[in-house]
């Protein structure tokens, strides 16, 4: 039987670790309650007109001012937590990003983000060309978390930053609070989910606004989902968006599959605000399906999230440097349906006014540093009247593109492929005014066969995250210590006290013994000169758990950091 997890998992300080624990017991996904006898189409024909002064809701898709359906694809930055960090907008968007979700406090729990802060937050987002959620995170928990705030406290916050936050429904969504509801009770949320919207709604708010699901924002009982059309109904503006956070609770496609079908068959927007892949305790997010199915059903979705958690598994980018992506990072941005192939910037941000000419086609790409899964392009720069934007990569498969990579430079390297096998590829430039230019002509590319680079100069960097009667957490930082790129690796090393691997990400791991045996995921295969990756897992151990002493990286022996 699957437990739920009880807290967060967004673990930036130590008050908030020491909250960590597991609520009742669960089963499966309550089924959905039965639908309204009527069609969604004509629920969605007779719901109130949306008032399309920016982001709104119309037939159940978010759709921009001008009619543009906008499909978010980004990440959660916890800059409440870390003020001084807001580069990190910069940085997210140069990966690709077309949305960033910002974590707020209303001051309840913790220091209130004052109305120039926020202020500064929108300017920032637009200047980097993302649309903004912000949302209040001191709800977290309520009704379960004793330190929790109420979606009222949170309602009353949103009215005090009415100033700031009128005229920018183009580019800004309400997200009135973070997981507003804990397992206790979940049942109470609806109520108090209605009062909050309602509450904004007669405050003269015309933006967006998201709702969060209770139970830790993962609904393993079903009430959002149950209760959506009535809350949906209660909006006056129809310019509602539900917001679903998928964790271990969802850790099967059918689970994942059947929830957002769900919302979709209803006519109800919804989309995926946050999410997490790596396993823990509870469990192992397929975040695959989560994002194929976000990809195939075309609806949002935001990764938990950019850096700063304590316990750094779900960071995207080690210490908020945009170079060192983990794992998970180059899994959201770089990997199948993740950000760099399905990101499309909003159209409010379509740069210099009457600017309708295209840059000409960048020149012919050219490959280099092929190796089994990854090739870099290069290509001569495109021209424009007014300024390159950026450059899209994509596959090229007969009638069929695929966007494969993105760039602000005539260079990009595009990972994940597949070992001796053919590709054609080519690059489109674009300007700030969306203006996108002829393609360039194509280049064919075969990757290597498989195989290891042989003795590479590396570093190992090996922590235990977490301990648990009879389990453990633990993290390998795999750093390339090298003058040239490692393609395809083999990381060996043994446990000393009985430990047994019991399930991994960032790679595979085969187990003889106390000798375990490490090789890449598709999206850690290469690690660059002077680069790093990071494989977790989840471990089974005894009384004791020392730590590895000695590791190897293709037969040749790593130091130790």
């Amino acid at each position: 039987m699957r437990r739920a997890r009880s807290t967060t998992r967004k673990r930036f300080l130590p008050t908030l670790a020491a909250l960590l624990g597991l609520g009742v017991a669960v089963g499966l996904l309550a089924p959905a309650a039965a639908q309204a006898a009527e069609p969604a189409s004509v629920r969605a024909a007779e719901a109130p007109s949306a008032q399309a002064v920016g982001l709104h809701i119309d037939d159940g898709r978010l759709l921009e001012a001008n009619g543009n359906d906008f499909v978010m694809r980004g990440v959660n930055h916890a800059h409440t937590w870390y003020p001084g960090e807001l580069q990190s907008l910069a940085d997210i968007k140069a990966l690709g990003a077309n949305s960033v979700r910002v974590v707020l406090s209303d001051g309840y729990r913790w220091s209130e983000n004052s109305a120039a802060d926020v202020a500064n937050v929108v300017t920032q987002c637009k200047a980097n060309r993302l649309i903004c959620v912000l949302e209040v995170h001191d709800t977290t928990g309520y009704g379960e978390d004793a330190a929790a705030g109420t979606l009222d406290h949170a309602a009353d916050y949103w009215i005090g930053l009415k100033d700031v936050l009128a005229g920018e429904e183009n580019h800004v969504v309400i997200n009135i609070g973070n997981e507003p509801w804990g397992n206790t009770d979940p049942a109470g949320w609806t109520a108090p989910t209605i009062a909050a919207i309602q509450k904004l709604r007669a405050a003269g708010f015309e933006h967006t606004i998201m709702v969060d699901a209770p139970n830790w924002g993962q609904d393993w009982q079903g009430v959002m989902r149950a209760n959506a059309q009535s809350v949906y109904d209660a909006d006056t503006t129809g310019n509602l968006i539900f917001s679903i956070h998928m964790y271990s609770v969802f850790d099967t496609a059918a689970e994942i599959t059947d929830y957002l079908n769900a919302f979709v068959a209803a006519g109800l927007p919804i989309l995926i605000g946050e999410f997490g892949g790596p396993a823990d305790q509870w469990g192992d997010p397929d975040e695959d399906t989560m994002m194929a199915t976000a990809e195939e059903l075309d609806l949002g979705y935001l990764a938990w999230s950019w850096s700063g958690n304590t316990d750094p598994i779900l960071d995207l980018a080690i210490g908020f440097d945009p170079t060192q992506l983990s794992s998970w990072g180059q899994r959201i941005f770089n990997g199948a349906d993740g950000i760099a192939q399905t990101a499309e910037e909003a159209t409010v941000y379509s740069g210099t006014p009457g600017d309708t000419q295209a840059p000409t086609a960048p020149g012919t790409p050219a490959a280099s540093a092929v190796t089994s899964t990854s090739a870099t392009l290069t290509w001569t720069a495109s021209t424009d009247d007014v300024g390159v934007a950026g450059y899209d990569v994509v596959r090229v498969d007969g009638g069929t593109e695929t966007r494969v990579a993105v760039s602000t430079t005539n260079t990009a390297t595009v990972t994940g492929l597949t070992a001796d096998t053919a590709y054609t590829f080519a690059v489109y430039a674009r300007d700030a005014a969306g203006n996108r230019s002829p393609r360039s002509a194509t280049v064919g590319v075969t990757t290597a066969e498989d195989g290891g680079t042989p003795g590479a100069s590396c570093s190992v960097g090996y922590r235990v995250v977490g301990e648990w009667p009879g389990g453990f957490q633990g993290e390998i930082a795999l750093r390339n210590t090298g003058t040239a790129a490692v393609n395809g690796w083999t990381l060996v090393f043994a446990f000393a006290d009985g430990q047994t691997v019991t399930n991994m990400w960032g790679g595979t791991a085969t187990q003889s013994g106390g000798t375990v045996s490490v090789t890449p995921a598709s999206y850690t295969t290469a690690i660059p000169a002077g680069g790093s990756v990071t494989v977790g897992f989840i471990g089974a151990k005894g009384t004791t758990n020392t730590a590895p002493t000695a590791f190897t990286l293709n037969g040749t022996a790593c130091t130790t950091a």
